[in-house]
């Protein structure tokens, strides 16, 4: 039973968002507080002007309760309309956008405050609006679709966060969404498409000269000036040249195919299918392939394809499905054109499993034709080709690069054994080889000791070699070995020259080489060379990672956190990131911040042994010495279960002053040919051991005292 204090009603809520206000905070704390209290200055006054309820602040947005749904519409976009006047007239780094989402819904009032799922369900909306956009829910839509002059666009199957009830969300199209700003209603390019500009234009001139007056008086009321935008070309946006033109509609994004069998288990089969497509298309010369990482970012996503397509700069977007029914296979692709949503092509194939290769040839000539790409004899020989003639071995192959991606120690473990498997059938199966070199490069100094994998390591990318000399990734691979386990610098250049010579488009290649310049001290060159696998794979959570690694060690550590914070944005459970990005802030100085983002690690990755290190770490530079070693006896205890780098010890050890078990700890790393070796150069966590001779002796003896 409700109380006194307690009622229920049927109220419009809005929730709004300041974007980027979490990073800008991180960057500039003085500047993101006085740009918060300038928008909630130009808004609140908005709020009442149309009868809404300042429910409460949400540190960087409100929420806002209305009588209407109508009168929040009209609010929201006069906020929007708002932003961008004051926005016109500054800085880039001033200025301010904001997502609205609204919703109508059943709310219970208590104390002042509003609870019930119409506040959850707008909570969950406002993220889906773009920078500067609203997006309201179907309830809303009903009672202003015949009321307002916008077009309201209805979102593909939205996912709402732990709302299990269908929503339908539109988004209202803003009439200055147009010219130089970031996002472009999608109705205004489609008039311009077709040909509506000069339409529009002709009519209204024609009014103007029958006298009516029409433009005149739309200018004079202040309409004309966000109206104009819709017809006028953009001023600031110069017309795309005839080369960049081509090769726009001359690119490919191929998305995940999902899988259609309803086996979790047969999931290998269509990730597996979509790389290989993939692979296969950015062979093809003319063509440019969006990465394999950034595609697969989009994995059960409901991204509209437009914007797909903005993200990774393609004209065109590969999407499909697989279904698997005992022997059978039925493969569904289309390829559509990002810019209009249309179909370029289409078509479904039903064959045995046994058969995929030979539909992913199909596949990837069909695209290659609809794009109307020019096949070289050669090219079209290497589709037509297949890497096995063994379909189980193909299958194994999938399953194992599937498992390996994963990252885990459990998917690692079964990785191995299918890529053993699938040698074991095809002795001559290349792809297999290159896939149990990545394997052994993922578990080095993690889960083996590095004696035991480097060598290993080597051996599978020789043989893929030997089988295809045309692969580039094991070229990649030897080079890190070079590096890595023999600190052989000069084999390292030349074999990470050869992997680029043979697939400049290799984000891998890119980030190891890139990683192997700033390690010999050439930090401008490193990062230039990993910004390069970020262009190629730009949401790509590694490749962004190992762009803040290089600034890290480059000791730009504002660059680096500001780095780390846009790839957890992208990927926020991305372990990887949190740690280096914990590790960047205790070399900042930012000790409490830093330790927090490296229990965040903790929590994400609780048997990384690198995680326990950085923070013991952390709390010797903090002279908490009972945590750190606390940490010591944790890496300790880890190190009788499984493999432990003795560098992990030598860094707490170096940051509590106690230089002698330090070096005795690096001693041992050296003696086991630690990958962490190759990074005493550059690493901060060993700055404090820098003047001690025996640092100069350790640099020399793995030829890093040039």
């Amino acid at each position: 039973m409700l109380t006194e204090n307690e009622h229920r009603k049927l109220a419009a809520i809005m929730f709004t968002d300041m974007v980027g206000y979490s990073a800008l905070a991180q960057r500039n704390e003085a500047l993101s507080l006085a740009l918060l209290h300038e928008q909630q200055q130009l808004v609140r006054p908005i709020f009442a002007q149309y009868s809404g309820r300042e429910v409460k602040s949400t540190g960087d947005g409100f929420l806002v309760e209305f009588g209407s749904a109508l009168q929040a519409v009209h609010c929201a976009i006069e906020i929007q309309k708002g932003m961008v006047q004051r926005n016109s007239s500054e800085a880039p780094d001033r200025r301010i956008q904001i997502r609205i989402g609204l919703h109508l819904g059943d709310v219970e009032t208590r104390d002042g405050d509003v609870f019930g799922d119409g506040v959850n369900i707008a909570a969950r909306i406002e993220p889906l609006a773009e920078p500067g956009g609203i997006c309201i829910s179907g309830a809303v839509y009903e009672q202003i679709r015949n009321k307002i002059d916008l077009p309201l666009i209805r979102l593909k199957q939205p996912q709402l966060k732990n709302i299990d009830v269908p929503v339908e969300v539109y988004r209202v199209v803003l009439p200055w969404a147009g010219g130089d700003l970031p996002h472009v209603g999608r109705w205004v390019r489609r008039l311009r498409q077709r040909g509506m500009r000069t339409w529009v234009i002709g009519v209204i001139i024609a009014l103007v000269i029958a006298g009516h007056g029409l433009v005149i008086a739309l200018v004079g009321a202040g309409v004309g000036r966000w109206f104009w935008p819709l017809f006028a070309a953009p001023a600031t946006t110069p017309k795309p040249s005839a080369a960049a033109s081509a090769e726009v509609s001359k690119s490919v994004a191929v998305l995940p195919f999902v899988n259609m069998s309803g086996n979790d288990a047969d999931e290998y089969l269509s990730d597996g299918m979509s790389e290989e497509i993939i692979t296969a298309l950015s062979k093809v010369s003319g063509l440019r392939v969006a990465a394999r990482t950034s595609s697969f970012f989009f994995k059960g996503k409901n991204e509209d394809i437009e914007e797909i397509g903005a993200k990774l700069r393609v004209g065109s977007v590969l999407e499909g499905s697989v279904r698997k029914v005992g022997p059978k296979l039925r493969v569904t692709a289309q390829l559509i054109s990002t810019g209009d949503g249309y179909h370029l092509w289409s078509e479904t194939y039903d064959e045995d499993t046994a058969d995929i290769l030979a539909i992913e040839s199909a596949v990837a000539q069909r695209v290659a034709a609809a794009l109307k790409v020019t096949l070289h004899a050669s090219e079209q020989a290497r589709l037509q080709s297949k890497p096995t003639e063994n379909p189980e071995a193909h299958q194994l192959y999938l399953k194992g690069r599937y498992y390996v991606n994963r990252y885990s120690e459990e998917g690692l473990k079964k990785g191995l054994t299918y890529l053993q498997q699938a040698i074991a059938l095809d002795p001559g199966y290349a792809l297999a080889y290159q896939g149990l070199a990545y394997y052994y490069s993922i578990v080095n100094d993690w889960f083996a000791a590095p004696k035991d994998a480097m060598p290993k390591m080597r051996a599978a990318a020789e043989k893929a070699l030997q089988i295809d000399p045309t692969l580039s990734e094991p070229h990649t691979f030897l080079a890190a070995f070079a590096w890595w386990y023999d600190w052989n610098w000069s084999t390292a250049e030349e074999e990470h020259k050869r992997a680029l010579a043979l697939d400049p488009n290799s984000v891998v290649a890119h980030e190891f080489y890139g990683q192997y310049l700033n390690l010999i001290r050439l930090a401008p060159e490193g990062i230039d060379e990993v910004r390069r696998a970020v262009a190629i794979d730009p949401l790509s959570p590694e490749a962004n990672s190992f762009l803040g690694a290089t600034l890290y060690c480059a000791r730009r550590y504002a660059d680096a956190i500001a780095q780390f914070r846009e790839t957890l944005e992208m990927e926020p459970s991305y372990s990887f990131a949190r740690l280096q990005l914990g590790k960047a802030y205790v070399q900042n100085g930012e000790l409490e911040r830093g330790i927090a983002e490296l229990r965040r690690a903790k929590e994400l990755d609780p048997h990384n042994p690198d995680v326990m290190s950085a923070l013991g770490y952390a709390y010797a530079v903090a002279r908490d010495r009972d945590a750190a070693q606390r940490a010591i006896d944790e890496l300790r205890q880890q190190s009788q279960a499984s493999y432990v780098s003795p560098y992990f010890f030598a860094v707490i050890y170096a940051a509590l002053g106690e230089t002698d078990q330090a070096f005795a700890f690096l001693d041992r790393a050296y003696e086991d040919r630690s990958f962490f070796i190759s990074g005493l150069k550059v690493d901060p966590m060993v700055d404090a051991l820098r003047a001690d001779p025996r640092f100069t002796a350790l640099l020399k003896k793995v030829g890093l005292d040039k």
